[in-house]
């Protein structure tokens, strides 16, 4: 009899150690172990969206959610609407007095329009197919575009390479 890590251990009849001494995991336990939690890692950082684009996402969306308003605003009230980005966001010029005031900043103060070029949001039904480019300053964030063909509302979608 002999002492293994802390243990008493016996030697059988056969030469081999009893069950009670072998203790651990073995090389190819470990690997397996080690392939389980790659897996699950590389299975979690897929699934988690990205910050910034969610971000850019969500100032297009309310974008368009304004765009429409201020185009309503102008068909009842039969003027037209001007959309321009500013300095520090953007401004409806033409709403009615009596119309209530529309945001004119970003959820996000990264969110910036690419270009000048004014929206007209005419009191006709239809209304000439137009796009606003956003972008996230400072973010590898691939810009999106929120557009009408003049019909249809507008919408939040990506910029064709």
């Amino acid at each position: 009899m002999f002492l293994i890590a802390d243990r008493a251990c016996s030697i059988s009849a056969t030469g081999r150690f009893c069950l009670q001494c072998r203790r651990g995991f073995t090389l190819i336990e470990l690997m397996v172990v080690l392939a389980i939690v790659a897996l699950g890692t590389a299975l979690v950082s897929l699934a988690l969206p990205d910050g910034d684009r969610n971000v850019l996402a969500r100032d297009g969306a309310r974008l368009a959610a304004l765009l429409e308003s201020a185009r309503a605003q102008s068909r009842v009230a039969g003027v037209p609407v001007q959309w321009r980005p500013t300095a520090s966001g953007f401004a409806f010029d033409g709403l009615p007095a009596t119309a209530p005031p529309l945001p004119s900043g970003w959820l996000d103060p990264r969110t910036r329009a690419v270009g000048n070029a004014p929206v007209t949001l005419g009191p006709d039904p239809i209304i000439p197919a137009q796009a606003i480019v956003l972008q996230l300053t400072g973010s590898a964030t691939p810009p999106l575009r929120v557009a009408t063909d003049g019909l249809r509302p507008f919408e939040v979608e990506d910029v064709p390479p």
